[in-house]
This record gives C-alpha cells, sequence and structure tokens, in this order.
C-alpha cells in the first residue's frame, strides 16, 4: 500500500476506504497516486510487479484515456480514476465480453445502491445518467502466446466535479449534480470492489448471465439509433447484443454486426 501523506482534506482517505473493504484480494494491494500519466499505462508498465488485484488510484491523470484514444479529463482530487490489475491467469474471465459488460453493470449499481441515482447502460461501456455520461470504462489486455495473461481494467467516474471543460460525445454529470450534495469517494470505491471480485466469479462461470443483466440495462435496445464508424454514420435499430458484445444493427436492409462505433438515438 503506498499511501497519500498530504493532509489536505480532498484528498482521498485511505483509511476509511479500507474500513469499508470486504474482498479477499482485490484492492488489498493500492497504489494511490498523486499524479500520473494513466492510471492504465502505469499498471500495464509494472504489471510484472505489482500483485494480482493491484488498484492504481491517482488523483489527476495527465493523459487519462478513453476508448479510440480519446482522452479522460478529469478535475484533480474530485473524482475517481483508477485501474484493476489482474495479472492471474486464473482469476481472468475467459470472456472478456462479460468482464466489460459486467465491470458497466457493477460501476453502476455502486453508484445507484449508495446514492439512489438511476442509471442507464451505453454500448459498449459507459454508464449514464439520463442521457448525461458519469462514468466510463476501458480495458487494456496482454497476451502471452494464445493467452491473456494480464487484463488492466480502467475506470473514470465522475464523482464530486460540478463543471465541465471541452468539447464531449456525451454531456458530463456527475454524482454531486445528480445527488445535490458532495459524495464520498472512499464509499463509493469499497462498493464498487466489493462487488467487482463477486462480478468475476460470474463473469467466469455465467456469462451470459452478466450479458443478460446489462442488456436490462441498456435502455436503448430495441430503438432507432446513428452509429458514426471511421467517420461515417450508419443507421438503423438496435436489435441486440451478441456473444462477442458486438452491436447487431437492423438497417432494415440487412443485420450488421457493429463491433465499434459512437451510438447514439436517431429520432
Amino acid at each position: 500500500m503506498i499511501a497519500p501523506t498530504n493532509s489536505n482534506e480532498t484528498l482521498f482517505d485511505y483509511k476509511k476506504f479500507d474500513m469499508r473493504l470486504d474482498t479477499e484480494w482485490l484492492g488489498r494491494s493500492f497504489s494511490y497516486l498523486e499524479e500520473t500519466e494513466s492510471t492504465n499505462t502505469y499498471a500495464m508498465k509494472n504489471s510484472q510487479t505489482l500483485p494480482n488485484g493491484t488498484v492504481v488510484f491517482a488523483e489527476k491523470q495527465f493523459k487519462g484515456k478513453g476508448r479510440m484514444d480519446r482522452v479522460w479529463y478529469s478535475t484533480k482530487n474530485h473524482n475517481l480514476t483508477f485501474s484493476i490489475l489482474l495479472n492471474n491467469p486464473e482469476v481472468i474471465p475467459s470472456s472478456l465480453v462479460a468482464l466489460n459488460f459486467g465491470t458497466s453493470l457493477v460501476t453502476a449499481q455502486a453508484i445507484e445502491s449508495i446514492y439512489q441515482i438511476p442509471l442507464n447502460l451505453k454500448w459498449p461501456n459507459d454508464i449514464l445518467a439520463g442521457k448525461k455520461k458519469i462514468a466510463g470504462i476501458l480495458i487494456e489486455t496482454g497476451i502471452q502466446g494464445e493467452q491473456v495473461n494480464k487484463v488492466v481494467i480502467g475506470i473514470g467516474m465522475n464523482v464530486n466535479q460540478t463543471t465541465f471543460q471541452g468539447d464531449f460525445m456525451l454531456e458530463p454529470t456527475s454524482v454531486a449534480i445528480e445527488h445535490g450534495q458532495q459524495a464520498e469517494r472512499e464509499k463509493l470505491l469499497a462498493e464498487l470492489l466489493n462487488s467487482f471480485e463477486e462480478m468475476l466469479v460470474t463473469a467466469d462461470k455465467d456469462p451470459e448471465k452478466i450479458i443478460k443483466q446489462w442488456k436490462e440495462k441498456c435502455t436503448i435496445i430495441g430503438d432507432r439509433v446513428s452509429i458514426i464508424q471511421n467517420g461515417k454514420t450508419i443507421y438503423g435499430r438496435f436489435e441486440d447484443v451478441d456473444s462477442n458484445g458486438n452491436l447487431l444493427l437492423d438497417t432494415g436492409m440487412k443485420t450488421l454486426s457493429i463491433a465499434f462505433g459512437d451510438v447514439s438515438l436517431h429520432l
């Protein structure tokens, strides 16, 4: 455990977090960084020496990562920006789709259970309050031979930030905005990790259950959508997601299997 030493009250309080953590191994190794390029980058670079289940937490990232090489902007000391390192193949679910969807689920459930904010999920890995983005996920893998031998799960959650600058594909919001008052980051992170450890087992043994639960919280399945992919916009009905996590789009002429893209409701 690398703990914060600054007494500033806005810093993450490891002791408060540790008192609420109820995992067997996840998060028991905790690397606290006041600033870093990216927690995903840090975890991947140090994956040979950090124990399995290490949580790399940063108060500020210089180059926080989003999907498709986007940057995740986050105000220092206000949010949850962290990565979970899995470098023991025995605990990495065989279905990375279930891992991705399961991470979305437990992130949403942590916020909902503590602050009663109704959330929905947007394909492939965004968590929304209404139509506004409150959290996002980026999963990166390392492969040895034909086996995935390490996975880094990056999670960015807007917690106590109330103003946002820049251009966004989705308008951002935060727990504080939706809840109406400041939230306790330590409580949120512990709640998420407690559920995450249990989710890993389900994702490995029963990935279909995870995918089914994800679909139930993805409110635009069945709706007309537009998908921007490589600068081109495709229109159709969001029919389903398949076992590979691809979005099935019914264009009226045929069904397309979409592996990536930005999805919006098309009214």
